[in-house]
């Protein structure tokens, strides 16, 4: 009853019943059940890395702060990591319903991960909507305190870090649908 509840105030605000509603955290965090339980929302908002990370297919590089104006959902996670292969078509069903102005789901293969093995991965779970960008030398998941992976992390819209799940998690859920979905209403 409750996730219905929850479900129904995602529904309202995502189909802008309120569109001056700011993202509460409190209320979103109200929407966690499940594995969402494990996204741990911060009491105060963290400065994310400013080391730069590599775009893919040598486009260049990249920082963070280049997202900035949407939240953000960073999966730091690597080719050889099976929980990252059971996530990655989830995030992906994320970016699909969520993507756009308001949100954006970032793909970083942390440490090593050569280019080939990482087109190899998305293309073998069948995965063409997130961007195979690469911290090679894990500047950026130092930077961001990454110990072990999948690690993700939430950026608000000013680039800093406002939420953080260690391991893996179920983003097909109801609930994780419902927290961002919250969170992209209230942008």
């Amino acid at each position: 009853m409750r996730l219905v509840r929850q479900l129904s105030l995602y529904m309202a605000l995502a189909l802008g019943a309120n569109a001056a509603f700011a993202a509460d955290l409190s209320t979103v965090e109200a929407l966690r059940e499940g594995d969402m339980q494990k996204l741990v929302f911060h009491s105060e908002a963290k400065p994310a890395s400013d080391a730069a990370f590599e775009l893919a297919d040598d486009a260049g590089q990249a920082h963070l702060s280049d997202y900035e104006g949407k939240y953000v959902l960073v999966n730091f996670w690597a080719t050889w990591c099976p929980p990252c292969r059971k996530e990655m078509p989830m995030l992906s069903a994320l970016q699909d319903e969520f993507g756009g102005d308001n949100f954006e789901v970032l793909t970083l293969a942390t440490g090593r991960n050569n280019p080939a093995g990482i087109k190899k991965f998305f293309d073998e779970i069948g995965v063409t909507n997130l961007p195979r960008h690469q911290d090679p030398k894990g500047a950026v998941a130092r930077d961001m305190a990454v110990l072990g992976l999948p690690i993700t992390v939430i950026l608000d819209p000013e680039g800093n870090e406002i939420a953080r799940l260690r391991g893996e998690a179920d983003w097909n859920s109801d609930s994780a649908r419902a927290v961002i979905g919250a969170l992209v209403a209230g942008s």
